[in-house]
């Protein structure tokens, strides 16, 4: 490739909301290194994830809701839910192994009520995934009451607070191999092509051919799956669960998807831009954190890139004309 083809290439990279993450990602792993010299260190970089595990996982999935054109507010209460249905299956007796299974059955309900509403009954996912948001958060008070519940096995506390290979804990390791899973769905598969074509447009989807009740239905299901997940792996890292276990949860994985570039309308963003926006939101936690910055005001700079987050495609515009002229690169 010739010096100025491989120029161009570069400034296409650089348009593109991706390369744009990624120049804040360099950015702010540079402040925090020169804030600390242990930020660097294999430990820190693991605890950096460990502590938002669950956030991070549910963005993967929340990644294809957003893109199919729709919203689910409600994956913070099913992680709640999931968390509080384990601990009280345990404390009744169920054996750990069993209660699992079971809690991700529930999530795979949760799922498929949220997709019999927003499919079926042709609802709008906003106003679906509000009412369950509330509905799942009682269900999980109910359980557990005020109680903490705790005591649980220590093979199952283990995959949440010990290192399963090497130095990563079995949280991480999903997240891992969820994110290759979730990038290969959604960039080379038919099903990832069918998610976009929704999220562009329903009515040509369906006039095409596209079954859009079946992949918005598969979506829905997938989010309450994993949410649920997420809920037991959280559980496993506390060693405990309450009912306000995961409690506005749903902020921080909204913003994580839309400041990724994911847009909002859907039918526009990529798993890589996601994963950048986890780079950006962990490195900006961590280093209010060094500044000593409480976690109010921590809750409040998300609630700014939240919104700023629904700017992207103005942001991107400007990107695109700092970094070369014409219309950013998707």
């Amino acid at each position: 490739m010739s010096e100025r083809g491989l120029a161009g290439r570069l400034r296409a990279q650089l348009a593109s909301w991706e390369g744009f993450l990624l120049l804040v990602v360099v950015l702010l792993v540079a402040l925090n290194a020169v804030a600390t010299p242990y930020f660097l260190t294999v430990q820190n970089q693991i605890n950096l994830f460990q502590l938002s595990i669950e956030k991070i996982i549910v963005a993967l999935v929340m990644t294809f809701v957003i893109i199919n054109g729709e919203i689910d507010l409600s994956v913070a209460s099913v992680m709640g839910l999931a968390a509080c249905a384990f601990g009280w299956l345990f404390q009744q007796g169920m054996p750990a192994g069993l209660a699992v299974a079971v809690v991700l059955g529930i999530g795979i309900l949760c799922g498929a009520f949220n997709a019999f509403f927003v499919v079926a009954v042709g609802l709008p996912s906003l106003v679906v995934t509000l009412a369950t948001l509330i509905a799942f958060r009682g269900m999980a008070r109910i359980l557990v009451e005020d109680r903490g519940i705790g005591g649980f096995p220590d093979w199952f506390n283990r995959l949440g607070q010990q290192p399963l290979v090497g130095p990563f804990p079995m949280a991480l390791l999903v997240f891992a191999v969820l994110a290759a899973v979730a990038f290969f769905v959604l960039q080379r598969t038919a099903f990832g092509r069918r998610v976009y074509f929704i999220g562009l447009s329903r009515e040509v989807a369906a006039f095409s051919g596209v079954d859009v009740g079946r992949v918005k239905a598969a979506v829905f299901v997938a989010s309450g799956l994993v949410a649920a997940l997420a809920g037991l792996l959280y559980a496993a890292r506390v060693g405990s669960v309450r009912g306000d276990v995961a409690l506005g949860f749903e902020l921080d994985i909204i913003t994580i998807v839309l400041l990724g570039g994911v847009s909002i309308f859907g039918g526009v963003g990529t798993v890589t831009g996601t994963l950048l926006s986890i780079l950006i939101v962990l490195n900006l936690r961590n280093g209010m954190a060094l500044a000593n910055i409480t976690g109010h005001i921590q809750t409040g700079v998300l609630g700014v890139l939240l919104i700023l987050s629904v700017m992207v495609p103005t942001i991107r515009g400007w990107a695109a004309r700092l970094f070369g002229g014409g219309e950013a690169v998707r």
